[in-house]
């Protein structure tokens, strides 16, 4: 079944959350009714490209300060200033009800392995070809799932963020659009949000598809127009030819590695890799369907053998031409993170030169950026227009 709001869980639990976000200096904002922002979505704000340029995209929320996909970093990002939120990656639980998480394993991102009565449910599964250990969203019902809660994901990087461990639940995605309906309300202006649809060739398989269910939340509250404040994502061509019959909200193609291939087209046996999507054929193929593409910043600009930054490709350039934006993926602040000539020192948790690696991805062209710090990104794209 898709999730619903039927037995009053999900409402309280949102409250809850929003509640604890109040710590952030948010306010704790009570969820209402969705009439009125039923048409706040419907009429968006004049569609994805009115949004500032570059477009500063809180990568999981405000991941660089709080335990990702969490509703205490999604109020951060806003409160940051982020353009849009990616709330969130949307996977399913075994009763069907999508939830937000990084990925379906959820061993590192939250306390599960702290309850024993779960231990059973530990075990490996061969995600898009690759043995995963661990416990997965699709084994657990929503009810269970909400007993869990959420844990930085990468604490030997991010030691700070381990202090809101154990704060705040996993969202629902019907939470997550409720909360931005009382965001939108709240903030008076409205509030986008850039969720992913995870692994959908996977879960298809398990017969819990999630394009439909998606399409069926965003009908419920309007939007689910192409205007609408939501924009859409997947690694998955097809997950985006789906939604497009299903939605007309902007869909945008993310793009790995370029020796990559799509999950789907393995599946399907096509052998186009990333690097033939980035030609210009494949990019005029995306764009029959999408709006844009999610490129990692290696094929903007990539690095040499030291790691370094080299020359910029011609994506940017051969995708406009296309008629797609660019929204690569993702800044973080910390010098692992950071092109190798902008990293300051070795230490793992210090902030590296992340001011100049904006500047020179803005200078690329690329229209928006997924970034962990939205704070930094503000101020360096002010640094950028200003410059």
């Amino acid at each position: 079944m898709v999730a619903q709001d039927s037995d009053g869980q999900g409402r309280g639990t949102a409250r809850r959350a929003l509640l604890g976000a109040a710590v952030l200096g948010a306010g704790g904002a009570v969820l209402g009714a969705t009439g009125a922002a039923r048409a706040d979505g419907r009429q968006g704000s004049g569609g994805y490209r009115s949004l500032p340029k570059p477009t500063v995209i809180g990568h999981r929320g405000a991941s660089g300060y709080r335990p990702e996909h969490t509703f205490g970093s999604y109020q951060l990002a806003l409160d940051m200033g982020a353009d849009v939120v990616e709330a969130g990656d949307l996977v399913p639980t075994k009763d069907g009800h999508l939830v937000c998480r990084h990925e379906p394993e959820i061993g590192g991102t939250t306390d599960v392995a702290a309850h024993p009565e779960f231990a059973d449910r530990k075990t490996t599964k061969t995600l898009d070809g690759v043995a995963t250990t661990g416990w997965f969203t699709e084994d657990f019902t929503l009810a269970e799932l909400k007993t869990l809660r959420a844990v930085e994901r990468i604490p030997a990087n991010r030691p700070h963020n381990t202090l809101y461990d154990g704060r705040w639940e996993i969202p629902t995605f019907e939470e997550v659009l409720r909360w931005q309906d009382e965001q939108t309300r709240k903030r008076g202006k409205q509030v986008w949000i850039y969720p992913e649809t995870k692994h959908p060739t996977y879960f298809r398989k398990l017969g819990l598809g999630l394009e439909e269910r998606v399409a069926k939340l965003l009908r419920k509250y309007g939007k689910d127009g192409k205007n609408a404040p939501v924009i859409l994502q997947s690694f998955e061509p097809s997950s985006m030819q789906r939604l497009n019959k299903l939605v007309d909200n902007p869909l945008v193609v993310l793009l790995s590695g370029a020796s990559s291939r799509p999950w789907d087209f393995v599946e399907a046996g096509d052998p186009r890799t990333v690097a033939d999507l980035i030609k210009p054929e494949g990019l005029k193929w995306i764009a029959s369907y999408a709006q844009g593409i999610g490129p990692t910043l290696d094929l903007v600009i990539p690095k040499d053998a030291s790691g370094n930054l080299t020359t910029p490709t011609t994506l940017v350039a051969d995708a406009h031409k296309a008629g797609l934006i660019l929204h690569p993926y993702t800044m973080r602040n910390e010098n692992p993170f950071l092109p190798a000539n902008f990293r300051k020192g070795t230490d793992p948790t210090a902030y590296g030169d992340a001011f100049g690696a904006f500047k020179t991805y803005f200078a690329t062209g690329i229209d928006g950026v997924f970034s962990d710090n939205a704070d930094t990104a503000l101020l360096a794209r002010a640094d950028f227009v200003n410059g």
